[in-house]
């Protein structure tokens, strides 16, 4: 049985069998419609949601499957029970578990007593299903995504960590842009650039914007993650000159633009850049549901 906590347990082939089953899935949905009947799949949030909780309901549902829902207000794990406790009875009922977590220990203490898999919706550390959309989306438009440079620019997050280690896995180039002061967790750089060097991967760090011109892709979040409190004109001052714009795009010669969403629009990104023909950000945010659905299926069928 494996788990999806982050993709660094992953190989090179094992992504790119995901992706290849993602695009089938989306390609021809008929052909997976009973795929998972008769399983049940449970999700798990602690945070809100809206991409993450419809379309893994959707996904499910598509699947012949059978999602059941649960937010903190059914019981916070670790609170109203222990996560072991937790995790122990889920399994005896249904197929798989997704968990949507503020803390990534909730879910290394949750493969520990599971005995279905255990997949990371998101948390603080990793976004695995995202990167996995990403590169998916990217490689809908590019041929050979050991060719690609993707650039991701803002606060060094758990979205951008996942990136990291996807595309060092997949032999892509990837550079992180952020301010000094909010860069990526350098535990994970370092993961990332051991998998850089066994599968030819770029990785770079930076807070020069100058560093990412010829770059094919980049990539924006939100300043401010989900749990954080700080109102976003308190680092406007910080940010606003990482912002993806036209000017910005005619700077780097970038092609295509992605953002994970919510987006603040004017903020992180403008409206003509997230509205323009250089965006993909709808069909990034509709590949969810399929890299999750391969992902589902990936391991529900092993």
């Amino acid at each position: 049985m494996q788990h999806l906590l982050s993709l660094k347990d992953y190989s090179k082939e094992q992504i790119e069998q995901m992706l290849e089953l993602a695009k089938d899935v989306k390609a021809n949905p008929a052909k997976y419609a009973d795929a998972l009947k008769g399983k049940s799949v449970v999700t798990l949030f602690e945070k809100p949601s809206l991409r993450t909780r419809v379309t893994f309901d959707i996904g499910v549902s598509k699947l012949g499957g059978h999602p059941v829902y649960l937010d903190s207000q059914n019981g916070a794990m670790g609170k109203r029970e222990t996560v072991q406790d937790f995790a122990a009875n889920l399994s005896r009922w249904c197929d798989a578990i997704v968990a949507r977590v503020y803390d990534h220990q909730t879910l290394v203490e949750m493969t520990e007593h599971a005995t279905v898999p255990v997949i990371n919706s998101l948390c603080n550390l990793y976004h695995p299903c995202q990167a996995l959309a990403d590169f998916m989306t990217i490689s809908e438009h590019f041929d050979d995504l050991s060719k690609v440079h993707l650039a991701y620019v803002g606060d060094g997050n758990n979205v951008t960590h996942s990136l990291l280690l996807c595309g060092a896995i997949l032999g892509s180039t990837v550079t992180a842009v952020s301010p000094r002061g909010h860069n990526v967790d350098a535990q994970i750089l370092k993961e990332a650039e051991a998998l850089a060097a066994v599968s030819g991967a770029t990785i770079r760090v930076t807070d020069s914007l100058d560093d990412i011109e010829g770059v094919d892709v980049i990539y924006t979040d939100t300043w401010v993650s989900m749990g954080d409190n700080t109102p976003l004109e308190q680092v406007k001052e910080i940010y606003m000159p990482y912002q993806i714009n036209q000017a910005l795009l005619d700077k780097t010669g970038a092609k295509k633009v992605l953002h994970c969403q919510p987006a603040h629009r004017e903020w992180e990104i403008t409206s003509e850049v997230m509205d323009g023909p250089a965006s993909l950000i709808l069909d990034q945010a509709e590949n969810r549901m399929h890299a999750q659905n391969a992902v589902l299926l990936t391991l529900m069928k092993g």
